[in-house]
């Protein structure tokens, strides 16, 4: 099922990895590019003033050309760069965590596509007996399901 990919620990790492590998290759290749991620998970350093704040959307796409390009740089799990907002440009270093990367764009063409939507839990033992009757349920309804259709009782012996 693929709620249960897009949520897994390990697809989200490999995910991460996809994003950071391209990055680094736009960025020794030159290549100015575009990402459209979830604003709420960025951050701004200093904040930016309520007025820039309103106008992003829950997607935002970012730029990164010219200085905003020259000062990206890939910090621990995130793509960090510098940006002026606003009217009078106000600067502040942006910080985006690699999973909230959404797309990556290049001449307004999506080049990847991140689905992962796995955030970091403590896994107790509740987790692993709510997983485990999560995986029973649904082989119970894919044999349903199976068993629903006539024509597969020549399977079944």
């Amino acid at each position: 099922m693929l709620e249960n990919i897009i949520k897994d620990s390990d697809f989200a790492l490999m995910m991460q990895k996809h994003l950071e590998d391209m990055i680094i290759l736009f960025f020794e290749k030159e290549q100015n590019f575009g990402i459209l991620c979830k604003i709420e998970d960025v951050s701004f350093e200093p904040e930016l003033p309520q007025n820039i704040n309103e106008e992003f959307r829950s997607l935002t796409l970012f730029f990164l050309a010219g200085y905003t390009f020259e000062t990206a740089r890939i910090v621990d799990d995130s793509l960090v760069f510098e940006a002026g907002f606003g009217s009078e440009n106000f600067g502040s270093l942006v910080t985006v965590p690699m999973l909230s990367i959404m797309q990556v764009i290049v001449d307004e063409t999506p080049v990847l596509i991140n689905l992962a939507t796995y955030k970091q839990i403590t896994e107790t033992t509740t987790d692993k007996n709510i997983d485990k009757e999560i995986d029973k349920n649904g082989v119970q309804n894919s044999m349903s399901s199976f068993l629903s259709n006539p024509e597969n009782s020549k399977f079944i012996k």
